[in-house]
């Protein structure tokens, strides 16, 4: 799948996030006030936000599409991490301020009994978001999109919040009302879990990090590679969604200058086809013979 397609089902993914964000905030919102539930209107809250981080997620999606300029020579891919980093202060603000609600509720001891209506449609509204965090999950896997993985996280995330709702509300049925307070405050500290590692996979990505068993993996193959006597430093980073190599390798010194540029192709061609990179930069020297 070509990069500018990949985006295009990325945006997709973006916009039945926000959708359905923008359905089930109304219904949290709504019922957690008429049937006096704590933890289903922090989870509501919580769907309003996200609201934003997938409306800020497209946007950086729409931007990562601009082709390269004289200001961008490696194109605008990176725009989707950034989009990643804002969704995660956005989701962090409200997870604090969910958290501080509930225990300013506990001390002004604000413990009505929430109606089981309630209990119900937290638990709907938590199937219906885990099968949109499948779709995700999937679409993001299938284009490796970061940004895609951050909101199917988030799905994942507000799933749980929502089985956390349902069962606050049951305790409360049972006669302790404070549970559901207990469990606003629960799904607080979810959001800003979620919210902290949707920052440092952004972080990671945005300072050069990558994975140490991948870059092992890209190692093994170039090793491997008919032609190739040794690897004598590799490197990679992410660029979007992009792998972009860098990697010296020793030759036979005896090769002419098209037989070695043979093997760089060799393994740009491997590297593309066995580990996804997009961009590999092979940098030959000749063997050192004793």
């Amino acid at each position: 799948m070509e990069r500018d397609e990949q985006i295009k089902s990325g945006e997709k993914g973006a916009w039945i996030s926000i959708i359905a964000y923008l359905v089930l905030a109304a219904v949290k919102l709504t019922a957690g006030a008429i049937w006096q539930s704590d933890a289903l209107w922090a989870d509501g809250l919580n769907n309003s936000t996200d609201i934003i981080a997938s409306v800020a997620v497209l946007i950086g999606l729409r931007i990562s599409r601009k082709p390269a300029d004289q200001n961008h020579l490696y194109g605008h891919y990176r725009a989707e991490s950034i989009a990643s980093l804002i969704a995660s202060f956005i989701m962090v603000t409200v997870g604090l301020q969910v958290i501080l609600d509930g225990i300013q509720s506990i001390f002004r001891q604000q413990t009505a009994t929430p109606d089981m209506v309630a209990a119900w449609v937290a638990l709907i509204c938590a199937a219906a978001m885990y099968g949109i965090s499948r779709y995700n999950l999937s679409l993001s896997q299938k284009i490796n999109s970061s940004s895609i993985r951050a909101i199917a996280y988030d799905n994942r995330s507000d799933a749980l919040v929502s089985v956390g709702a349902f069962i606050g509300i049951m305790g409360a049925q049972l006669g302790v009302p404070s549970i559901d307070t207990i469990a606003g405050i629960i799904v607080g500290v979810i959001i800003c879990k979620t919210a902290w590692s949707i920052f440092y996979e952004a972080t990671h990505t945005l300072t050069d990090g990558f994975d140490v068993h991948s870059l092992e993996h890209i190692k093994h193959t170039v090793q491997n590679i008919n032609g190739v006597k040794e690897v004598t430093d590799i490197k990679a980073r992410m660029h979007g969604n992009q792998v972009l190599v860098e990697a010296t390798i020793r030759v036979n010194p005896n090769l002419n200058v098209i037989e070695g540029h043979e093997i760089s192709e060799k393994v740009e061609y491997r590297l593309e086809k066995e580990c996804n990179v997009q961009s590999a930069t092979i940098h030959i020297e000749p063997v050192t013979i004793d």
